[in-house]
C-alpha cells in the first residue's frame, strides 16, 4: 500500500524523468484499492513504452487520452 506522500515524491521523479518526452500529455496522482499511484497520460498507444511500470515502488498506471489542446481563451500553464 502506498501512502499519499509516497505517491508524491514518485511523481515529482516521474515528471523529471519523462520531461521533453514527445506523447506525454499530463502527470498525476491516481488512487486505487491499494492506495495511490502514479498516473500517466499519453497521447497514443505507442507512447506507453516510454513510461515505467513503478517509480521508487509506486505503481505507474498509464492511460491513452489522445492529444491535448488547449481551449481557446485559456492560458496554458498552471500557477500556484
Amino acid at each position: 500500500m502506498t501512502d499519499l506522500e509516497h505517491a508524491r515524491a514518485a511523481k515529482d521523479r516521474l515528471r523529471q524523468t519523462l520531461a521533453g518526452r514527445d506523447g506525454i500529455t499530463g502527470i498525476g496522482i491516481s488512487r486505487g484499492a491499494d492506495g495511490y499511484g502514479v498516473q500517466v497520460n499519453v497521447a497514443q498507444a505507442a507512447h506507453r513504452a516510454a513510461v515505467p511500470d513503478h517509480v521508487d515502488g509506486v505503481g505507474v498506471r498509464v492511460r491513452v487520452t489522445g492529444p491535448v489542446h488547449p481551449q481557446p481563451g485559456h492560458r496554458s500553464g498552471r500557477t500556484g
